[in-house]
């Protein structure tokens, strides 16, 4: 497996790789493409916004579909999984058409995930920290899974036994899942003694109004 036009090189015939899942054509499953509000910049000229400026949640949050949907709080689960996984690279989001606005989130490309178990990339966590939300659904899970007896390193080393190529993570890469989880829940808690848990922890058990018809399409 080594050669030199590939900058990787078996130790000595074993190389880390990733798997990829695709999903329908876009004939059969329309979807877009949407930009992330927290994309980084991926040159040395300048930064992004939310790079430099700590309140730039609140020109996110005057922005639709952000402003009225859930999609803001999608998006923070969206980045509490990639700071988990370790994945900087959360550049776009996609989301199925059907649904409309309110649809769900395709967490698609997650090859950057799961690099170096050694570093937490506390920037990938901007939209929590900056925003100051979390569903109430997310936050519960997050707690649960800190528990000793549903440790998430404990949880994802059971489930990942049962696949094929197991095992699909080292164990750096799982104690790191403890170790991230952890600086979520103490992130939520600066939030929470900062704003006070009701504004928060935002209540996502609710039955949602049905939408509009003009309000079931994605602009962006």
């Amino acid at each position: 497996m080594c050669k030199t036009e590939y900058a990787v090189c078996g130790n000595p015939h074993l190389l880390e790789g990733s798997l990829s899942a695709f999903l329908p054509s876009l004939n059969l499953a329309p979807r877009l493409s949407i930009p992330n509000p927290w994309i980084r910049s991926y040159s040395f000229d300048g930064k992004e916004e939310w790079e430099v400026n700590p309140l730039y949640c609140n020109t996110v949050r005057e922005i639709y579909p952000y402003s009225t949907s859930n999609r803001l709080l999608n998006i923070v689960d969206m980045a509490i999984f990639d700071f988990l996984t370790g994945n900087m690279d959360r550049h776009h989001y996609e989301m199925f058409t059907k649904f409309g606005d309110d649809g769900f989130l395709l967490h698609l490309d997650n090859a950057r995930g799961f690099g170096r178990h050694s570093h937490d990339e506390i920037s990938i966590l901007a939209p929590l920290s900056q925003c100051c939300i979390i569903k109430r659904t997310t936050f519960l899970r997050l707690q649960l899974l800190a528990e000793p007896e549903y440790r998430l390193s404990d949880v994802m080393r059971e489930s990942l036994l049962q696949d094929p190529l197991a095992p699909v993570l080292t164990e750096p890469h799982l104690l790191a899942l403890d170790r991230r989880l952890q600086l979520i829940l103490d992130a939520v808690g600066k939030c929470i003694d900062t704003f006070g848990e009701a504004t928060v922890v935002a209540n996502d058990t609710a039955q949602p109004p049905s939408p509009a018809p003009d309000r079931a399409k994605l602009d962006i």
